[in-house]
């Protein structure tokens, strides 16, 4: 396999720490890297010297010549005063970049519900982050180079991205938290710590496994280190399917490893002891309407969520995720009905937003000054100490100002001083935020052994999958319904289109802790209560059913006009100019086809996204 780009004994230092030390690597055509470590430990600065953007300190970079890479960065690029269809689109009109599938599916995914008129200044900072993305994906390249890639897509437009990435023909290097897409897209795994980087065959599964294999063959890890690794590997081998594939390299020493290794948590145990707890009632959701400015995010809905329920909530962004958060803590009330909590319901929230603290203080100080111990369902007590350690506050950090914490440690103490509180209702918008892989590994094994009942809105599938039980999804149709296969259900139901018509509205109010449905129920049985928005969810499928229509006659168009060019090109030196003008007007004509089924084709996208 043809080489793009190697590093040859490349070390790079900031002051007196150096985050590469004698690193060689290199990548080949078409292969899919992925790139993880801890917060600060080099892998932005990685990427930065493979790009050219930072000279080593010592080493050699080289690459193939005139080669084209393509970085998105974790800020962005784009002009303030260009529109959106200028920074991203060069400025080109709808029938443009329409008659490209490829550039339609980009702009459809990562565009929605942007103008593509409006200027790039008063964007938010998701807004500018897909447009980046966007901007990047449309351009050729022969090296795609994504600095976390995934903040601000939620869980379907991540699906989407990897399918996107995996069926380019461009070498890809990416740097991200986001376990299942690592499984999803890269064929190779480096790992950056301690200024090394460390290479493993496969994704996050495969990178985990050869990662004990290589622990156990050296015997060199700590206990607590291990405990954690053995109870990952036990969710790997134990969890979804996707986890399961076998890598390429022996994975019977790992496979020992767990033979003996109890499921990640006793769900029945924890519900016993939340029962214990909480009592039998925690929040009752009844016949609830919300609505943020003229959109509907719930309508009628009835919901329990009972004692040691850990539910996973997904969702379109702009879906009413957050809000419904904010409903359940009473941060939002409804327009109609009552959200009622439990006698004994000791709420804590973990929102999106990090909070304001006194840039003064310790961070040591600051814990022990909430807790002096904290104590979980297994017995375990952990002093602040301890559990600053288990979070990553080790050496000078103990100590260190809360105004010099980075975002990542701010993220960190946010959730560390929220779990010290103690609740037995954790409510957590987007907890891995800003967290690296082995802070969130820390923070799954923390909640395995925590008793309560635990509501998720993530946008990380393995995040999610790894620590609720059941996934509940916002469709848009007004209610949350349960969906007994998680995420997959989730992704095909979108894909499908799938609400559920008014018509089959019988079913009463759901529980949190409802079993699937039994054998022969539809696959919108399990919503709570449903609205008149089964002709407009009819609309959209047929539109949808249109556009695959017209995407296969611009198909055939293409081809056809691919021939007639063919042709052309060999009449080029010839004197037939009959045979070259009746071509000609065929290629008029097909160029006249194609313009009508590209306004068909927009007008159909506008109601199947509308």
């Amino acid at each position: 396999m043809a080489n793009l780009l190697n590093l040859e004994r490349v070390s790079k230092a900031y002051g007196i720490r150096p985050l590469l030390d004698d690193v060689s690597l290199g990548i080949n055509v078409g292969e899919r890297v992925g790139i993880v470590g801890r917060n600060g430990g080099g892998k932005t600065t990685l990427l930065e010297v493979m790009t050219g953007l930072e000279e080593p300190d010592t080493g050699r970079v080289s690459h193939v010549g005139g080669i084209d890479i393509g970085y998105l960065h974790q800020g962005d690029e784009l002009h303030d005063s260009h529109t959106v269809r200028e920074a991203v689109l060069r400025g080109k009109a709808d029938h443009e970049w329409a008659g490209d599938p490829a550039a339609r599916g980009v702009v459809r995914e990562l565009l929605a519900g942007i103008d593509l008129d409006r200027v790039v200044d008063g964007l938010s900072g998701g807004e500018r982050r897909r447009c980046a993305l966007a901007a990047l994906l449309l351009e050729p390249h022969d090296l795609v180079v994504l600095d976390e890639p995934t903040n601000h897509l939620d869980v379907e437009a991540v699906a989407w991205l990897a399918g996107h990435l995996v069926a380019l023909s461009s070498a890809l290097v990416v740097v991200t938290h986001d376990r299942w897409f690592l499984d999803a897209v890269c064929q190779t795994t480096w790992e950056v710590h301690d200024g090394k980087v460390d290479s493993y065959e496969g994704g996050y599964a495969a990178f985990v496994l050869a990662k004990a294999e290589r622990q156990r063959q050296a015997a060199a890890s700590e206990v607590r280190r291990q405990n954690l690794v053995r109870k990952e590997l036990a969710w790997l081998r134990r969890g979804a399917p996707a986890r399961t594939s076998k890598p390429k390299f022996r994975i019977d020493a790992a496979n020992e490893l767990i033979a003996d290794v109890p499921e990640p948590r006793d769900r029945m145990e924890l519900q016993k002891f939340a029962t214990q707890r909480l009592g039998k009632d925690v929040i009752d959701v009844e016949d609830v309407d919300l609505s943020r400015g003229e959109k509907v995010l719930l309508k009628g809905a009835t919901w329990r969520i009972g004692p040691g329920d850990r539910i996973g909530i997904v969702g379109v962004n702009g879906a009413g995720k957050t809000s419904v958060l904010h409903l359940l803590s009473h941060g939002l009330e409804p327009q109609h009905g009552k959200v009622k909590h439990g006698r004994t319901v000791a709420l804590a929230h973990l929102t999106q937003a990090i909070d304001e603290v006194d840039a003064g203080a310790r961070v040591l100080e600051t814990v022990d000054s909430i807790r002096r111990e904290i104590r979980t369902s297994d017995g375990q007590t952990f002093t602040p100490t301890s559990l600053l350690e288990r979070f990553g506050f080790t050496g000078d950090r103990l100590t260190a100002r809360l105004g010099d914490l980075s975002g990542g440690e701010r993220r960190r103490f946010q959730l560390l001083k929220l779990l010290l509180e103690e609740p037995n209702v954790l409510l957590l918008d987007e907890p891995t935020n800003d967290l690296d892989i082995e802070t969130l590994n820390v923070l799954e094994d923390f909640l395995d052994s925590w008793p309560g009942t635990l509501v998720v809105v993530s946008h990380d599938r393995y995040f999610l999958e790894r620590v609720t039980d059941s996934v509940w999804a916002l469709m848009g149709d007004g209610q949350i319904a349960m969906l007994p296969r998680g995420v997959d259900e989730y992704l095909e139901r979108r894909a499908a289109g799938l609400h559920q018509p008014a018509a089959l509205s019988t079913t009463p109010a759901t529980r949190g802790t409802s079993p699937p449905p039994p054998a022969g129920a539809s696959a919108g049985d399990d919503v709570a209560k449903t609205t008149s928005g089964g002709a407009g969810s009819a609309e959209a499928r047929a539109a949808r059913k249109t556009m695959a229509r017209i995407d296969k006659q611009m198909e055939k168009l293409a081809a056809a006009e691919q021939k007639i060019h063919a042709e052309l090109a060999e009449l080029a030196s010839g004197s037939d100019y009959d045979r070259m003008s009746a071509l000609s007007a065929q290629l008029t004509e097909l160029g006249a086809e194609r313009e009508e089924l590209e306004m068909e084709w927009l007008e159909a996208a506008e109601v199947a996204e509308g």
